[in-house]
């Protein structure tokens, strides 16, 4: 049986959700154990709340103070402490335990998930930010402090699973796989006159609104490329993405000598969150079957760069470094936010990144330090700040 004594950062969240509900089948099934340190979340107390009393942890912790007093209503009587704010979530994230899941989405995350990874536990890593800000720098602190990096994006999870751990040299290219979204055969006249309510209705996968826009723009697989270099030391032309509308092959390694070797599966979060909650072992739970014969096909294309500028320009950022990297994902955040606010059309999230990367001076992150986290988020901040500008200006255009 697994065991694990476990906090969770982003419990209220879809991949936070799925993971709890993949402990509650592990327990069910009798293939796990799990002792729950912290649980943290947003706005959403009630879900919170109904997740603490579940799972008894010694901590439950809302990112907003001024919901602080709910949370307390809500968990009256059971013992279970409370905190609020952002301070108290990376506090949190410094308890000891042997596995954390860092699923608080965006930037925001990044400073939970680096305190977490300076603590020696298994780093279930979500928040693919904290890679694309903090790249080298991350996995340094993380292996400094004795623990393991497991990526849970599906794409990495899947790289992860058939990759040669000590062995890079034996690797070609890896090769991401991207469903295309909701608008991969439109045209871009089409594209300009998407909403946020398209945009967000994913055809194979159950996300947050925001992923699920970077997906549409497929600025989420550039983010991903971006992690992949890091993650498994990889340069940019070794990296290739292909769009895979069925979303079952969910990435691929190909070696040396020719082999390629992929991990295939539903479009389900829980398979590789249970990979990385179990790892190195693996966890029985009730995960639905893969029927090649039901499929009938797997189709395979190349990306539009045309009708998905986010991608190359993703790469771009790479191959800048530096900060290059950070100011992308801040741009593509603020850019996605103003869609969903209609106050940005969807062909114009693209041009948003590509000026703010124009805009905004490339330096200062410094990915081998220990201060790498605080730089980052100084670039950060200087590159939301950018992206508002030139929102602002393309609505005083239209």
């Amino acid at each position: 049986m697994i065991r694990r004594r476990v906090s969770i950062l982003g419990s209220t969240g879809s991949v936070g959700t799925s993971t709890l509900a993949l402990m509650d089948a592990a327990e069910t099934t009798g293939s796990g154990r799990f002792e729950v340190e912290v649980l943290t979340g947003g706005a959403n107390i009630g879900r919170l709340a109904e997740q603490a009393r579940r799972w008894r942890p010694a901590l439950a912790i809302t990112a907003y103070p001024e919901r602080l007093a709910d949370l307390n209503d809500a968990l009256a009587g059971t013992g279970i402490a409370t905190a609020a704010g952002d301070a108290a979530v990376v506090e949190a994230a410094q308890r000891p335990v042997d596995w954390v899941m860092a699923s608080i989405v965006g930037a925001a995350g990044l400073r939970s998930a680096w305190a977490a990874a300076g603590t020696g536990a298994t780093l279930a890593l979500a928040n693919k930010e904290s890679l694309v800000c903090c790249g080298s720098a991350l996995i340094e602190r993380v292996r400094r402090s004795g623990g393991q990096l497991i990526p849970v994006d599906s794409e990495h999870s899947a790289i992860f699973q058939v990759f040669p751990a000590g062995a890079p040299e034996r690797v070609a290219r890896l090769i991401l796989t991207a469903s295309g979204g909701p608008f991969r055969t439109l045209t871009r006249a089409q594209m300009a006159r998407i909403t946020p309510e398209q945009a967000i209705a994913h055809p194979n996968w159950s996300m947050g609104s925001k992923i699920s826009v970077d997906s549409a723009t497929m600025a989420n697989k550039g983010l991903e490329v971006i992690e992949a270099a890091y993650l498994f030391d990889m340069p940019s032309d070794r990296i290739d993405v292909v769009v895979h509308p069925e979303s079952i092959v969910h990435s691929l390694v190909e070696y040396i000598d020719g082999s390629t070797l992929a991990q295939l599966g539903p479009p389900e979060m829980k398979t590789p969150i249970a990979c990385a909650l179990a790892w190195p072992d693996r966890l029985a739970w009730p995960a639905p079957r893969l029927d090649l014969a039901a499929l009938g096909r797997l189709t395979f294309e190349a990306p539009d760069p045309v009708r998905f500028p986010a991608l190359d320009l993703a790469r771009q950022a790479l191959q800048a470094g530096d900060g290059a990297p950070t100011i992308f994902n801040a741009a593509n955040e603020v850019a996605a936010m103003a869609f969903l606010d209609r106050r940005l059309a969807f062909l114009n999230i693209a041009a948003v990144i590509a000026d703010t990367l124009d805009g905004v001076t490339n330096s200062g992150v410094g990915s081998g330090s220990d201060n790498a986290c605080d730089a980052a988020l100084a670039v950060d901040a200087e590159a939301r700040r950018v992206a508002e500008t030139i929102i602002g200006r393309l609505a005083r255009a239209a």
